[in-house]
């Protein structure tokens, strides 16, 4: 058994099962790779995939858990690599994070600045993608880290890291009705067409479990991933926006007005969300803090080394998060 042979097999369940795509993503051949699958499954005894003439069709029962050990060795092999790099050299190495466009577009553009003036020959990788493909990337280790407020609790191999605590704004334009309410109701929102994040972005389902607590059905004219478009529609008249209120900018959002929504909508907390038993270099500590002072070094360790998300949760019981 070769250590490449369970990059390949886990490299082609990654892509769907697409042996062409993965020979191009190794820089290597197609047949090379479905060459050395086979070695490996006539070594174990067992078939790791189904096969329908020449392709690939689904994982066996076995391929599954064979599949699922080869990734913790994988993970392994990569902890080993780290800790070698951070003790040959602390100041260089690849830090990869995968974020919403939310986050991306207003809270990390400061951590950013100042982690690469901190670190400049550390290469900073930024992806963006829906909390349910950042959730992925972290938990398959395409990714270091991931920031997201949605979907990261569904993976349990992921410890989650409290950032900090933000609310939404109800977004109109200069001299809409609902700017000249003292407050501003759900069954006021009710009336008027509604443009927000899609479901699964940005706390979206507060907004949903707002409205269905007081047994009103939202009127959702349009949704977008990110608040620069719904703040665009909002301006051309489609309709109200509700938003995070850290996407509200008053220097640049002139021809509109933001009215506060903290009463209506239960408040939403962004976490940073790490694979268990990975090895932390300097530098990843370094940008959790940035972005999350109270993350220190031995708050993040305690996190990683507790046996269950619990344990976790318990870390955080007397914890005050900054609110934005």
């Amino acid at each position: 058994m070769k250590l490449q042979q369970l990059r390949y097999i886990w490299e082609v369940a990654r892509h769907q099962l697409n042996v062409s795509q993965t020979a191009q993503t190794l820089y290597t051949s197609q047949p090379g790779i479905s060459k050395q699958i086979r070695l490996l499954e006539d070594e174990l005894g067992v078939e790791i995939f189904v096969r329908s003439g020449k392709h690939l069709t689904e994982v066996t029962p076995a391929g599954k858990v064979i599949l699922g050990m080869a990734a913790s060795v994988l993970r392994q092999c990569e902890s080993i690599k780290q800790v070698a790099l951070e003790f040959s050299d602390d100041q260089r190495g690849t830090l990869s994070v995968a974020t919403t466009h939310t986050q991306a577009r207003y809270r990390l553009p400061s951590v950013v600045s100042a982690f690469i003036q901190h670190y400049p020959e550390v290469k900073l990788q930024m992806q963006q993608g829906s909390p349910q493909q950042i959730a992925a990337m972290v938990a398959d280790g395409s990714v270091d880290l991931a920031i997201a407020t949605e979907a990261l609790e569904h993976y349990s191999d992921l410890v989650l890291l409290p950032c900090y605590r933000w609310n939404r704004s109800i977004i109109v334009p200069q001299g809409h009705p609902l700017s000249l309410l003292q407050r501003v109701e759900i069954e006021n929102l009710a009336e008027y067409p509604l443009v927000t994040y899609t479901f699964g972005f940005t706390g979206r389902s507060r907004l949903d479990e707002a409205f269905a607590a007081m047994h009103v059905t939202p009127r959702i004219a349009f949704t977008a991933t990110d608040a620069d478009v719904i703040k665009t529609y909002v301006r051309l008249g489609l309709g109200v926006g509700i938003i995070a209120s850290m996407a509200f900018d008053m220097r640049t959002d002139t021809e509109l007005v933001a009215l506060p929504a903290d009463h209506l909508f239960a408040a939403s907390t962004t976490v940073i969300g790490l694979r268990k038993g990975t090895f932390l270099r300097a530098y990843l500590y370094h940008f959790i803090a940035t972005f999350a002072p109270h993350l220190s070094r031995e708050r993040v360790d305690a996190a990683m080394q507790a046996h269950s998300r619990e344990e976790v949760e318990a870390l955080w019981t007397d914890l005050q998060l900054p609110s934005y």
